[in-house]
């Protein structure tokens, strides 16, 4: 498997996490400090708002993208170790395609990936809402919400048909799947079997797809079409041949 991804933007976005952070910790301390301040400054209240707030909002981005470029091993990470053995012949990019972070291209098709790092206990219902409990306060301080993955994963897909039908336009009608992947080992349950869309543990990639190979593959000059616009996008990143 060929493993195609932008280093330079998770490094940069690495160091931009770690100043967010910098920046709301200190922002949070200064509204602490505020609050043991004696002064007759009418407007000492305000200030104490705006820096709590401030600090609480930067340690959230922060928090958002150190999931993401910080923490080991990074979700991009867990995925090349999941689909290496079952998409030997597939092409990883990541962060390369505007709007769709994870994309897998194999000669069967496109797999488009969410990947989710969030713990506790994770459940979705028959109409796709998804609930996440047993993570305490750290729902709303230090770790992102789980949001709706169906819905972001749905996106995703729509981004990157429409950077196909901008780069590709011979290729008329391709089937982007779409894969939901909890990348993270502590989950302490997953409930996910009334997901529309396919949704598991990173583990388990490889027997889902196991199971579903055998199905047909793209023309040969359809998927060198959607290659060649997919490397587009990642520039001089591709080294291979």
């Amino acid at each position: 498997m060929v493993v195609i991804r932008d280093e330079n933007r998770v490094a940069r976005l690495r160091k931009v996490s770690q100043w967010v952070s910098l920046a709301g910790f200190l922002a949070l301390i200064t509204g602490l400090v505020m609050i043991f301040t004696h002064t007759d400054n009418p407007n000492l209240f305000l200030y104490q708002v705006i820096a709590l707030s401030t600090g609480w909002l930067l340690s959230q981005v922060g928090s958002y993208l150190a999931h993401r470029y910080v923490r080991k091993p990074r979700p991009d990470e867990v995925l090349d170790e999941a689909f290496k053995k079952i998409a030997r012949d597939g092409r990883l990019y990541h962060h390369i395609i505007p709007g769709a972070p994870h994309v897998l291209l194999q000669p069967e098709g496109l797999i488009v990936i969410n990947a989710k790092f969030q713990v506790g206990n994770i459940s979705v219902d028959e109409n796709d809402r998804w609930r996440q409990t047993g993570v305490g306060l750290r729902k709303y301080f230090g770790q992102e919400g789980l949001g709706n993955p169906t819905q972001e994963v749905e996106s995703m897909v729509k981004s990157l048909a429409r950077y196909l039908s901008k780069h590709a336009p011979q290729v008329e009608e391709v089937l982007i799947a779409p894969m939901i992947v909890f990348t993270t080992k502590d989950i302490k349950s997953l409930d996910l079997a009334k997901s529309s869309l396919p949704a598991m543990q990173a583990h388990k990639v490889r027997g889902f797809l196991k199971n579903k190979s055998g199905g047909g593959r793209l023309p040969q000059q359809e998927y060198e079409i959607i290659r060649e616009a997919l490397d587009k996008a990642a520039g001089d990143l591709v080294t291979d041949d």
